[in-house]
């Protein structure tokens, strides 16, 4: 039996749409509904009303997340828009081996983030490499506490974020690249620019929109960020938990038996908030500068 033409298009569509459903729209609304509630992870809990919302701004931690996740996110944002467009600029060009070392700068955004975080945990342990180098060239005569300052963890775990994050980007870049005119750069420099003035007054503009890309994935990225704190930190997030981001301290309030599920969810639309405010505020501004 055949179906009509009109039901055709919705077959293809069903699998993606039940995905999307289960997956996606039920647990964000699953999350609204308990946000208004006080339930915990053994108990369906009671309607609350604004409670957990008001207990948000009274909630010193809330605020250190948010100011931490805020921090993150001003500093790793535009590293990874612009240190990924100047390496993809240095591996562009056909050159023998080249393939090679795009694969190298590749290589950690296939690790696991939790082997990545081990790696750079030894590195940057009181006896590990970074410390003993450090003193080595006399550089320090103390180790330095990476992993034990809270701002010092907090940046550190930026840095892994960024590292792990060049190599992605840098791919996204060379798409861009391959899409600017190489008449522009040939004029650019028959008019005698150099490689700086042509990669400012040719390039630049010419990847100006994936620049953008890059700042929103990164930001939403890092307003997400869990696994760097987590591991590097041991499951503490530092001194105090003085590095904690908001995914790490809701995963902290909802966790366990006793977790606080119904806390745990308002504290993640407010995330979610945080997030698409952001997001629409990155976007005008795109706009408003798209010529």
């Amino acid at each position: 039996m055949r179906l009509p033409q009109r039901l055709s298009p919705w077959m293809f569509l069903a699998p993606a749409l039940i995905i999307a459903v289960l997956f996606h729209l039920w647990p964000f609304i699953n999350t609204l509904v308990l946000s208004f509630t006080d339930a915990r992870a053994l108990g369906g809990g009671s309607f609350v009303g604004l409670e957990n919302y008001g207990r948000l701004l009274e909630d010193p931690n809330f605020w250190l997340a948010t100011r931490n996740t805020v921090l993150y996110m001003v500093v790793v944002v535009p590293l990874l828009v612009v240190l990924p467009l100047l390496l993809a600029v240095l591996v562009q060009p056909k050159l023998p081996a080249i393939g090679f070392f795009r694969s190298v700068y590749y290589s950690p955004v296939v690790a696991s983030m939790v082997v990545v975080g081990l790696i750079w945990t030894w590195l940057l342990a009181s006896d590990g490499m970074v410390n003993q180098l450090l003193q080595a060239l006399r550089i320090v005569q103390e180790p330095l506490p990476f992993l034990t300052d809270a701002s010092l963890l907090l940046f550190c775990c930026m840095l892994v974020t960024v590292w792990k994050g060049l190599g992605y980007y840098m791919v996204v870049y060379l798409a861009a690249l391959g899409n600017v005119s190489k008449d522009c750069h040939e004029a650019a420099q028959v008019d005698g620019a150099g490689p700086v003035r042509r990669f400012w007054s040719v390039t630049v503009p010419g990847v100006r929109p994936t620049m953008f890309l890059v700042g929103l994935l990164g930001a939403i990225a890092a307003m997400k960020v869990f696994a760097e704190v987590f591991v590097m930190s041991y499951g503490t997030a530092g001194p105090g938990g003085q590095a904690r981001t908001l995914v790490y301290t809701i995963r902290e309030v909802g966790l366990g038996l006793g977790g606080e599920v119904g806390y745990a969810s308002a504290m993640s639309l407010a995330l979610f908030v945080l997030t698409i405010g952001f997001s629409v505020g990155y976007l005008r501004a795109q706009k408003a500068e798209t010529p």
